[in-house]
């Protein structure tokens, strides 16, 4: 079997060395438009369970994963002058460049070919499976929009990627009230000496403070004053063309055409605030290599790839859209007190939180914790919230 990877990023890579493992004699090529070692963003995030589930498809690339990650296990939100901290389980941050070195490492290892330099627009002839991992911008999904359904819906605040030089100890969120509105950052560690902070604001925050309008190092120069609080003088680090941008949902109807199959950003995006795109890449190439273990003929194994991704993203699709929502509507939680409203924060995957005052809301998820009735009852509300919304969204477009 030939298969032809388009797309060097971790969904590409790890489906490659995963392909190697369950078959040596299997024909892998990875192409890459971008040379090697250049990559955008900063660090990425995952948790425990990935590790877990690395561990059992490929133990070599697990370890060294692991071993070049930082964890850290509290939560900190920093809200104007008040600060409140939370232990919560354990995530890991590493290097996004960091975590393609160790995955192209290992696919040589194994015997895969790995070509950098090398764009692919159209379908590789003499390619048995073609796999469109490059991205949310994917020019082979795009040849094909018509088939594979693409819908792409942009979310209303703006956002930025950056670094710094500042190790955080704790996944962390600032607050920032100016005379514009409200200007945040989530910030973690992903290695000894760095961290990234994406920056988030609404529309008229972000007009108003003239971001709109300022240069690279101006914009820098801003936001170092404006999170100065948390940064303690360390700066921040932008990237040559890092642009402020509006997050871009991306689904597909269909996630395969012929023998050529989409996988990670490619097929689907999830809001950043939930720290799981990296993770969903990877499972999605471990559901893909395993289905072409199970199955002889390729329209099966891609068929049974697509049934149990899209079933099992349902819940993280969701988790995504209220999260990005809860953001976006800030105001409505920023004013509770700040341990009140970092517990809405750590909820914000709830469809039932928009539907409820914040502050009873709060109240019924402290004594749900308690209290197996009020559990039981948030399980039932919740999924039947979800349903209106979606049955209201769907009458809206017919």
């Amino acid at each position: 079997m030939k298969v032809v990877c388009v797309g060097g990023g971790p969904a590409g890579l790890y489906l490659a060395i995963l392909l190697k493992r369950q078959d040596p004699a299997v024909d892998v090529t990875v192409h890459e438009r971008n040379p090697e070692g250049s990559t955008y963003g900063w660090g990425v995030t995952y948790w425990r369970g990935l590790i877990d589930r690395l561990q059992e498809h490929d133990p070599a690339s697990a370890r060294a994963i692991e071993e070049h990650s930082v964890s850290w296990s509290d939560g900190v939100a920093h809200v104007g002058d008040l600060t409140t901290r939370h232990h919560g389980d354990q995530g890991f941050g590493i290097g996004r460049h960091r975590l393609l070195a160790l995955l192209a490492d290992r696919a040589r290892t194994l015997g895969v070919r790995l070509e950098f330099d090398s764009e692919i627009t159209g379908p590789p002839a003499g390619a048995d499976l073609v796999v469109a991992a490059d991205g949310v911008h994917s020019a082979l999904r795009t040849r094909y929009a018509g088939h594979f359904g693409t819908e792409s819906v942009s979310g209303r605040n703006h956002y930025i990627w950056l670094g710094t030089t500042k190790v955080f100890d704790a996944f962390t969120f600032a607050f920032t009230e100016t005379r514009h509105g409200w200007i945040w950052a989530y910030g973690y560690g992903y290695s000894g000496e760095h961290s990234t902070c994406v920056v988030e604001c609404s529309p008229q925050t972000f007009t108003g403070l003239g971001l709109d309008r300022a240069d690279e190092g101006e914009r820098l120069a801003l936001l170092e004053k404006l999170f100065a609080g948390i940064l303690d003088g360390h700066p921040l680090i932008g990237r040559d063309g890092a642009a402020w941008l509006n997050f871009r949902t991306l689904t597909n109807r269909t996630w395969h055409h012929g023998n050529l199959v989409l996988l990670g950003d490619a097929a689907h995006t999830t809001h950043y605030s939930i720290g799981a795109g990296t993770t969903l890449a990877l499972e999605d190439a471990m559901c893909l290599a395993g289905a072409l273990g199970e199955h002889a003929a390729l329209p099966a194994a891609l068929t049974a790839y697509e049934r149990r991704r899209k079933a099992d993203l349902l819940s993280v699709q969701s988790a995504a859209r209220y999260s990005a929502r809860w953001y976006e509507n800030l105001p409505r939680y920023i004013q509770l007190p700040p341990h009140r409203m970092f517990a809405l924060l750590g909820q914000r995957h709830s469809p039932l939180l928009p539907y409820v005052p914040p502050q009873l809301y709060y109240g019924l998820d402290k004594a749900a914790g308690q209290l197996e009735v009020l559990r039981r009852f948030k399980r039932w509300l919740g999924p039947r919230a979800a349903r209106a919304l979606h049955a209201r969204s769907a009458s809206r477009r017919g």
